[in-house]
């Protein structure tokens, strides 16, 4: 079932629980190799995969991501699938065809390819926020398989916008070339900004599957910093509980304060 729901800005965010699990035989490692220098131990890493559901006083309804897919997806190899985020969406009384804008914050399948199931889009009324680099950097299963079957509902954007009404996205780089977060009050949905509680506390700790580590780790510092010190409320991906309010009085590792 969803998690309890937030109202921020006359703006009910909602988590949706996709899948949880750990990364398949493929790419999986240890969490002291995916997250190098961390003091992390050697162990398996347990991920959630959120989805947010964002419902505007209007009635417009905003997708944040869309989870792994179904079990021929991209990310069948590797991540725990099917999804659950039809199911999840029906929980609340949502039905695909009412979404009217799906923001995906980057082209990893495990966040883009339920936009798609059976070769169709899913979101069929929806416009799709990617960002420009993004779509430019599209290549492999996610281009043939996922782009490729939405390209009539893309909405491209380069660099902050406004997604819907009180919802903008947020030009993030560095996980991918054109990573994106999303805001609607104080509630950020940080797609792949931060993926493990340990870059909160220092956000120098670099990520494997980060595409460039050098920027990944400057925009993580830089947007965790602006956050932290308007205590604004995280809604991550991966974390086990998908909200958590950042302390202002808090200082981030390697900052001077």
């Amino acid at each position: 079932m969803p998690h309890e729901p937030l109202t921020v800005s006359g703006v009910e965010v909602t988590p949706l629980c996709d899948a949880v699990g750990p990364m398949g035989a493929a790419i999986r490692r240890p969490l002291a190799e995916l997250f190098p220098g961390s003091g992390l131990p050697d162990e398996p890493w347990v991920l959630h995969f959120h989805c947010f559901l964002l419902r505007a006083a209007s009635g417009h309804l905003t997708l944040v991501d869309t989870g792994v897919g179904d079990t021929d997806s991209p990310a069948s190899s590797w991540a725990p699938v099917p999804g659950a985020l039809a199911g999840e969406l029906a929980a609340v009384g949502v039905t695909p065809a009412e979404i009217g804008t799906v923001i995906l914050t980057h082209l990893h399948s495990d966040h883009a390819s339920g936009v798609v199931a059976g070769g169709r889009p899913v979101f069929e009324n929806a416009r799709h926020v990617l960002q420009r680099a993004e779509l430019e950097a599209a290549g492999g299963l996610m281009l043939d398989q996922v782009v490729s079957r939405i390209r009539d509902l893309l909405h491209v954007v380069e660099g902050d916008a406004e997604a819907a009404p009180g919802v903008h996205v947020n030009f993030a780089p560095g996980h991918t070339p054109g990573h994106q977060i999303a805001r609607v009050g104080d509630v950020v949905m940080t797609g792949d900004l931060v993926l493990h509680p340990v870059q909160l506390d220092n956000p120098a700790v670099r990520y494997l599957y980060d595409d460039d580590q050098v920027a990944a780790a400057l925009t993580r510092a830089e947007t965790l910093g602006a956050l932290r010190a308007e205590s604004a409320i995280l809604a991550t991906a991966h974390f086990s509980e998908p909200f958590l309010r950042l302390s202002a009085g808090d200082r981030l590792a390697g900052q001077e304060g």
